[in-house]
């Protein structure tokens, strides 16, 4: 039985039906399971400036399943807006605001499954949060990192370029010009952050934890790969309700081991050390920070991103991004982990090779 069946299913429900049918739903749509899309969209970050769009397209999969979608807003907060001033003192609880605001949508409505839309610091945290506190049927989906701008300082420009370069022109070191030049072509498009900071590595991890379809963590936030992934979300996330494929048969202790290890290879976030205790926590595990440390000495460093390389989180796409790292460290990694696909970590990454997926992205390596 349905979670939503308790409200929509025979005649002594019919205040629920015709409330949802005052919003132009139909007898029909109400026979179906009920997905629920939080959807953090916003005009005030631009990681979330695509998620309308993205949105649709996970409704596309959903109807094309046979489920119905059901959007709702969800707060978020870009951290670099709040950077020096009082905003600041907002951004991290704003995660538990977020956790909250989706828990409770979710038990209110009593949804189905939920497709969880957000890119950024807090949110992507907050939002898996609230999937292992709800335990019911969720998929991940960011919308995807913003493009590397023109060429600065020997490489492509990202929003930090805009620091680096106000302490060039103070110096001397470049002309007024060249620095005002640079507020239009640092950022050339929406998306989260170019560089692997807080809110790329989250995704990042997002994907390695088994939450986001395989490609679907660090693919462009521009890409057509983007909307493909969305529909194809909005399609799993009613295989999952079907299979009862909850949060916590995904996010098990070796899946957040694996994430840890990718977390490493890559040289993600150390705000990380942060979050993924954090989520853990919600579903009764600890993982100290020792840990972290412990894996950190096994684990090859396998990526070049800025901050603490020369390429954007674009290239680190392009290169193969997260499927290319798990199969290179295949043999470090539990690959019977159960993912969003509705198949174990080793079954997804089978696929791929048998697809010759890794050994079309080995070019760009």
């Amino acid at each position: 039985m349905y979670r939503s069946e308790h409200i929509l299913k025979g005649l002594s429900n019919q205040y629920y039906r015709a409330t949802y049918k005052s919003m132009g739903f139909t007898t029909e749509d109400l026979k179906r399971p009920l997905i629920g899309i939080a959807n953090a969209w916003s005009e005030c970050v631009p990681g979330h400036y695509n998620l309308r769009q993205v949105a649709q397209r996970v409704k596309d999969g959903i109807y094309r399943a046979g489920g119905t979608p059901i959007e709702f807003g969800v707060i978020g907060g870009c951290d670099g807006m709040g950077q020096g001033h009082d905003g600041m003192h907002f951004i991290m609880p704003s995660r538990e605001l977020i956790a909250n605001s989706i828990e409770s949508m979710a038990q209110i409505n009593l949804f189905d499954g939920l497709v969880l839309l957000g890119s950024c610091d807090k949110i992507v945290p907050g939002m898996l949060m609230a999937a292992a506190r709800l335990d019911i049927p969720c998929i991940f989906l960011p919308g995807g990192p913003m493009e590397g701008g023109v060429e600065f300082d020997g490489r492509q420009a990202d929003q930090t370029s805009a620091t680096e370069a106000y302490g060039m022109l103070s110096a001397g070191k470049i002309t007024e010009a060249e620095y005002v030049a640079l507020e239009d072509t640092a950022c050339p498009g929406c998306g989260s952050c170019s560089y692997l900071g807080t809110a790329n590595t989250m995704c990042a991890l997002a994907e390695a934890l088994g939450m986001t379809l395989p490609d679907g963590g660090t693919a462009p936030a521009t890409s057509a790969v983007r909307m493909m992934k969305a529909e194809e979300t909005g399609v799993k996330i009613m295989e999952l309700v079907e299979k009862d494929i909850t949060a916590s048969k995904i996010m098990t202790p070796a899946a957040f081991k694996n994430a840890i290890i990718v977390h490493s290879a890559i040289g993600g976030s150390t705000n990380a050390t942060i979050h993924l205790p954090s989520i853990a926590r919600e579903l009764g595990y600890d993982l100290p920070i020792e840990l972290f440390d412990e894996i950190n000495h096994q684990v090859p460093h396998l990526g070049n991103i800025f901050p603490s390389g020369a390429q954007l989180t674009e290239s680190f796409w392009f290169a193969g991004g997260i499927p290319m790292v798990q199969w290179m460290l295949r043999d470090m990694l539990d690959l019977d982990v159960m993912t969003v696909t509705g198949k174990t970590l080793g079954e997804n990454l089978e696929d791929l090779h048998k697809d010759n997926w890794f050994d079309r992205n080995l070019g760009y390596l």
